[in-house]
């Protein structure tokens, strides 16, 4: 992988751009005028992180380039600011001072969700497996402003931890958390997901392993929840007996502990 920044980048930018290369075991390149195509054809590489000003972006050589954005949890927090509720923190019980463990981060908007609601009390560890989109989620987490006092304080308090969900869960004592909650890449894309292809091509797209299932169930002390397509066989293969609809394609599937 490239590591490299905008044109012309402030000495900031290189010092960043070469503190990434060296964590992520990069190569950091000098931009200079070369084009992301050019930088591919001189160095041989695919993959280039890029180091802006405005932040980080995972080129993987695809029509779109992954960034870190909070997306539809903005637009989720002004409405429970506004009154309304959010169906996955009403369906958990979500509250301050519970630990949650989110083991399929994505692009953490459902952490985001739950950090708000545990508050400064609680916890939130977010799982990722890749290396390079969870340092693009921790950078994002800690720099991305939204003006929004609380959401931006809740952001930055989600902690991420890199590597497999799994063993992650297998390194927790039992009724150690509240909440365990899984968003696995849909074996079958949502069309009004589109926008998130950049996140599909870079995410791991594993189907979940019922031993994490399990794991889940002993450290748990409320729920378990998976998230997944409404008419998905995921649900019964890892036994959730309880599904709860969100919308015309979704559904949650709930374990109570």
């Amino acid at each position: 992988m490239l590591v490299t920044t905008s044109y012309d980048p402030a000495s900031e930018d290189v010092d960043k751009a070469i503190a990434a290369a060296r964590t992520l075991g990069g190569r950091f390149v000098p931009r200079k005028r070369l084009t992301l195509s050019g930088l591919r054809s001189r160095f041989g590489e695919n993959e280039i992180l890029l180091i802006t000003k405005e932040g980080l972006k995972y080129d993987f050589g695809g029509p779109h380039a992954l960034f870190f954005h909070p997306s539809m949890a903005l637009v989720r927090y002004k409405r429970l600011r506004q009154g309304s509720s959010d169906p996955l923190l009403e369906l958990s019980g979500a509250g301050r001072g519970d630990a949650v463990v989110d083991c399929t981060a994505g692009l953490a908007s459902d952490s985001i969700l739950f950090s708000f609601a545990v508050g400064e009390e609680g916890s939130v560890t977010a799982w990722e497996h890749g290396r390079v989109l969870a340092y693009l989620l921790e950078q994002g987490l800690g720099s991305y402003r939204t003006g929004e006092a609380e959401f931006d304080a809740a952001m930055k308090r989600v902690a991420i931890r890199q590597g497999d969900h799994l063993d992650g869960l297998r390194a927790m004592e039992d009724n150690s958390c509240d909440i365990v909650y899984f968003d696995p890449m849909f074996r079958a894309p949502i069309q009004e997901s589109s926008g998130l292809s950049p996140l599909r091509s870079a995410a791991d797209d594993r189907p979940l392993e019922a031993a994490a299932v399990e794991e889940a169930r002993r450290v748990a002390r409320r729920c378990v929840i998976l998230k997944e397509g409404r008419q998905s066989g995921e649900f019964e293969r890892l036994g959730f007996r309880e599904t709860v609809p969100t919308g015309s394609k979704l559904a949650y599937g709930v374990i109570r502990c």
